[in-house]
């Protein structure tokens, strides 16, 4: 490596100690290292409801789950909930044997728990998720907060609002990676078993990397005939692809922006009662080299195309590839 790759090495990225040793990951990558933004399980007494609490399906939608892809945080999908004129609470918790989100793992291709607890009032609702996570900073786990409204015009729900997603337990010494984000969404039935949705989310400082990120998605959704399926049981056919671009981060975080990508994702759901299976495809357009600049993922390895600028040593990583998943998940209502 020259002096001159060797400067631009050293505002990408840094080295931490840990007690297993020395890990590596591009400062601009702690944004995805959120990637790695993300979200929803585990605590069912801190947590519980429904996860996404932010972005709520029709009442009406059998089976559970947003059909855009990573439009809110969570492991086990959002359900839809009554609006009332008295405080409503729903909560939910679950497992998956991996958890993707906007096409990214963040938990490296392990088994992740999660769970969720959501407060509405009419059109009102406030929630929380916390899942586990496995991240280069290391943090405990991933905690959001978020609120909003949900108003309803003709046959399409609305969502307006905002999540804070919260990283505790980081390795000390370095920047958290913490961060806002705000969206609007719609979601419509075209006929009684298909519905469409499009939405939009946006953070100013990603990550806390000091650069502005813009995420937008469009799902398709259709409820399998119910004489096609056991008694009791109801099924859904869900597809999206999403679209995710940055700014420029912060000059000390190397001032380049991260790897713009589409991710998209396709699958079943199944609900019978308070209890869901989903079964689901995840795939992005990131190359191996892209996917660790995003990540920063701590288990990369050499031998991809090299960036003097972005990925000097040309590290790869198998973080945003094909992945199949699976995730069980009930509902407290």
């Amino acid at each position: 490596m020259t002096g001159g790759q060797s400067q631009s090495y050293d505002r990408l990225v840094f080295v931490r100690r840990s007690e297993a040793g020395t890990a590596r990951r591009p400062l601009g990558a702690r944004a995805n290292l959120l990637a790695t933004s993300i979200s929803a399980i585990a605590q069912l007494a801190l947590v519980a409801g429904t996860n996404g609490s932010a972005w709520a399906q029709p009442v009406d939608d059998k089976a559970a789950g947003s059909i855009i892809p990573g439009m809110r945080p969570g492991i086990t999908p959002e359900t839809g909930k009554r609006q009332s004129d008295s405080v409503q609470f729903n909560a939910s918790a679950g497992f998956t044997s991996d958890y993707i989100y906007r096409g990214v793992t963040l938990s490296d291709h392990k088994p992740a728990l999660g769970a969720s607890l959501e407060a509405t009032l009419g059109p009102l609702y406030a929630g929380t998720t916390f899942a586990s996570v496995n991240l280069p900073s290391q943090p405990s786990s991933e905690i959001t907060a978020g609120a909003g409204v949900r108003p309803k015009l003709w046959n399409t729900e609305f969502d307006f609002g905002g999540t804070y997603y919260i990283y505790p337990g980081e390795v000390p010494g370095i920047p958290g990676i913490n961060y806002l984000e705000v969206g609007a969404r719609a979601d419509t039935k075209l006929t009684d078993q298909f519905r469409v949705a499009a939405g939009f989310a946006y953070s100013p400082d990603f990550s806390n990397t000091g650069g502005w990120s813009k995420y937008a998605a469009f799902g398709i959704g259709l409820d399998l005939p119910s004489n096609l399926l056991p008694n009791n049981v109801s099924a859904t056919l869900t597809s999206g692809v999403g679209y995710y671009w940055f700014g420029n981060q912060a000059a000390e975080l190397g001032g380049f922006a991260l790897p713009a990508y589409l991710n998209w994702t396709a699958g079943v759901t199944f609900s019978r009662s308070v209890f869901n299976l989903d079964l689901r495809y995840y795939d992005t357009n990131l190359s191996k080299e892209n996917c660790f600049v995003f990540t920063g993922d701590p288990h990369a390895t050499p031998g991809g195309r090299i960036d003097p600028v972005i990925n000097p040593e040309g590290l790869t990583s198998r973080w945003c590839g094909a992945t199949f998943v699976a995730k069980f998940w009930f509902e407290l209502n």
